[in-house]
């Protein structure tokens, strides 16, 4: 059983990783942002944090905001007739689904959903939120057992009743676990894309594909869409334990709604802004104007962790020897009241023209890693597309960079997943044959876990 105590509020750092030297005539700037979280987990003691907001100047710098939030959760189980095959599936479903009941915070507001081509909420009913403690986890577990695979799939309507059930509910950290074992048939893309662009930013949710009936792609962009996770469980014994490691992590998180907010001087333009670990997820298109010159991209819900951003500005040109702001960087969290928002933490990006050859052509350690990062992730993809189309040459040269890559890095979680898919020649070169048979557990794993980084060597 988990500790139900209630989780202390983290304090928020950002430190700046950049080569701030650009050479005459340079215009873009890079720079790795690591953003820590720390002094969360649970106690039994409810804190007393101290706000106090950072200097324009100081990089890194911490706050604690107000109080630490209450969450809500909907398990999603998808209870289509192909959960019957094998019969184990089923009832490893509800078995992971009673544990993640049993990991829930006290107090925590929850549903379980019961997914086909249309949503069912099992428990606790009536359009509610039950709240957890012993009794209601008891009557939740009883509830499983109705649960009978039959029917057929659309996701989004799982989706769209989980949002109206935590919308239901006044707490900051509002998530959903969502697990399918098949493609979904019964509503469009286009269909299922509008549930996704209405969830985003009310809830986070994590997304599972269990066996490998399902489709990828769909799996990996629901987790994107709403900030969660995605992964494959091939082996449905092993729901049980990612159901508990998914609900902890959520049991975890103590404030949400934090957004990375980018100002820039008149006339800089922003190219790009990227989570790149824990994951590579690119930010850019979901910014959403926060004043002039400034623009805020959505991180979601925190718990004690760290992730890096990468940031990269195109700024106007300058002299040798000129030196100019070319960003700031924030974690900003939102006022209930709308006044202005509270600022977690800050750090500054530079720019410094110079005509010392060795300082502008230098590219920072951080910047190399992560960029080398999102590249292994963009060429994992490629290569399986390629492999999929018959393309086996172009497979062969984007699928043998992956391996470059991931060995360059040391990425050595993502090398062994290459190396179920490829037979290594000469790791160093790059140099692989495609093997002539590859399961579909094997090329899953590889392509919904290609996103996953690793950060640089100390």
């Amino acid at each position: 059983m988990a500790n139900f105590s209630k989780p202390r509020v983290p304090r928020f750092s950002a430190e700046v990783y950049q080569n701030t030297h650009l050479p005459e005539g340079g215009r873009e700037v890079n720079a790795i942002v690591t953003v820590t979280a720390t002094g969360g987990g649970t106690t039994g003691e409810t804190p007393v944090p101290a706000f106090a907001s950072p200097s324009p100047s100081s990089s890194p710098s911490g706050s604690s905001p107000a109080a630490a939030p209450d969450a809500a959760v909907v398990i999603m189980v998808d209870s289509s007739g192909s959960m019957e095959y094998p019969p184990t599936k089923m009832r490893n479903a509800r078995d992971a689904t009673a544990a993640a009941i049993d990991t829930l915070r006290d107090g925590v507001a929850f549903a379980v959903v019961s997914g086909t081509h249309q949503a069912k909420e099992i428990y606790p009913g009536g359009g509610r939120l039950a709240v957890a403690g012993a009794t209601t986890r008891g009557q939740a577990k009883e509830a499983l057992r109705k649960i009978n695979a039959s029917g057929g799939t659309a996701i989004g309507t799982w989706l769209r009743l989980a949002d109206k059930l935590l919308a239901s509910s006044d707490a900051a950290i509002r998530h959903g676990i969502l697990l399918t074992d098949g493609r979904n048939e019964h509503e469009g893309p286009k269909e299922l894309l509008t549930t996704l662009e209405a969830c985003a930013g009310r809830f986070t949710c994590d997304a599972r594909g269990v066996g490998t009936d399902w489709e990828v792609k769909e799996v990996t962009g629901i987790a994107s869409a709403l900030l969660g996770t995605a992964d494959i469980v091939a082996d449905p014994a092993g729901l049980a334990a990612d159901f508990t490691g998914m609900m902890e992590s959520v049991m975890g998180k103590e404030i949400a709604d934090v957004s990375l907010r980018l100002w820039t001087p008149l006339g800089a333009e922003v190219r790009f802004v990227k989570q790149v670990a824990p994951t590579v997820e690119d930010l850019t298109g979901r910014r959403t104007e926060a004043g002039p010159r400034a623009g805020d991209y959505p991180t979601g819900s925190w718990g004690d962790e760290s992730r890096d951003y990468h940031v990269c500005v195109r700024v106007p040109n300058a002299e040798v020897g000129q030196e100019m702001l070319a960003a700031r960087v924030s974690l900003v969290l939102p006022a209930p009241d709308g006044s202005p928002p509270q600022v977690l933490a800050q750090g500054l990006v530079r720019a410094v023209w110079t005509d010392d050859l060795a300082a502008s052509t230098s590219i920072n350690a951080q910047v190399a890693h992560y960029t080398g990062q999102a590249e292994l992730a963009r060429v994992i993809q490629q290569g399986l597309e390629l492999r999929k189309s018959g393309d086996l040459d172009g497979a062969t040269a984007k699928l043998g960079r992956a391996v470059q890559l991931a060995s360059r890095s040391g990425n050595d979680d993502t090398a062994k997943l290459l190396a179920k898919v490829v037979d290594v020649v000469d790791a160093a070169a790059g140099t692989v044959r495609l093997k002539a048979k590859v399961s579909a557990e094997a090329q899953m794993t590889l392509e919904t876990r290609s996103t996953k980084t690793v950060r640089v060597k100390k």
